[in-house]
């Protein structure tokens, strides 16, 4: 049967795929709109499992906040190429997930996926769309959310440099005059990459691994084995100055550490938690 432009059209509308690829998904379905749009998910499907072995390194990382700052999100969708991750209707399409991860509290990514879009389909159904649209292997590869109780805290969102990376902050203390430091402690997470809050929470196999390679250095500088073990510990102690976060220097002012930093605005504001994500 013919095909008409119009419904070919009507089809890359609700879809994002190719002209010729709706013409063919019509084409299958004998003109059914609803049929052509299964098909092309069928078709999303095997892409993503032909694909499911390929590097989806790049992507786009949004952080979002409720309008009473009393949860967050942060999430990565991931692609290819730099090239679909810079497209302002990749960019849309993220930002439209991560909107409705927000508004349904998402615990996990299993969560995300079965999230409801304005479309009427869910996430999972959307990517399979992408996928056949763009062809590219397309997944929720990070997800993060926090979420604080009324009247005990508050998460402050961060994108940075053009959503290569996004962070979410909790902190303990509520009101709008402590969005700008929140907001400083996100920027921090970003640029420096902590391991966790503070020493007492960096995991447990890190610990034994860094304080392995301390002694090991230790032991190549020709150290006595005596001392192997203080010299060690105070390497440690450096790795936790320079990898938690509130006892790293501040990026805007190295006189100071974070920790510092949030309590010249409250003596006893700190930070419960943070997620980041980011590319590569």
């Amino acid at each position: 049967m013919a095909i008409s432009l119009e419904d070919i059209k009507k089809l890359r509308d609700m879809t994002g795929a190719g002209m010729s690829d709706c013409k063919k998904a019509l084409e299958a379905a004998g003109g059914d709109i609803e049929q052509a749009v299964d098909h092309l998910r069928k078709l999303g499907q095997k892409l993503s499992l032909k694909r499911a072995d390929r590097d989806a390194k790049e992507g786009v990382c949004i952080a979002l906040n409720s309008h009473n700052r009393n949860h967050g999100i942060v999430i990565r969708i991931s692609c290819e190429t730099d090239f679909v991750s810079k497209n302002e209707s990749f960019i849309a399409f993220a930002q439209s997930i991560a909107d409705a991860a927000l508004q349904a509290k998402a615990a996990d990514k299993e969560a995300v996926m079965a999230c409801l879009l304005p479309s009427g389909g869910t996430v999972a159904d959307a990517i399979l769309e992408q996928t056949a649209a763009i062809g590219e292997k397309i997944e929720i590869s990070e997800y993060g959310i926090i979420v604080t109780e009324a009247g005990q805290g508050q998460v402050i969102p961060y994108i940075h440099m053009g959503n290569r990376s996004a962070v979410i902050v909790g902190l303990n203390l509520e009101g709008p005059e402590l969005v700008e430091p929140g907001k400083d402690v996100a920027m921090q997470v970003a640029a420096m990459k902590p391991v966790s809050v503070s020493k007492d929470d960096v995991p447990a196999d890190i610990i034994e691994r860094e304080l392995e390679v301390a002694k090991e250095q230790t032991r190549a500088e020709g150290k006595p084995e005596d001392m192997v073990e203080k010299i060690a510990q105070g390497r440690l102690n450096k790795f936790f100055k320079e990898n938690t976060l509130l006892a790293q220097e501040f990026v805007k002012d190295g006189s100071k550490s974070v920790a510092d930093h949030l309590k010249s605005y409250h003596k006893d504001l700190t930070v419960t938690r943070f997620v980041h994500v980011a590319n590569g």
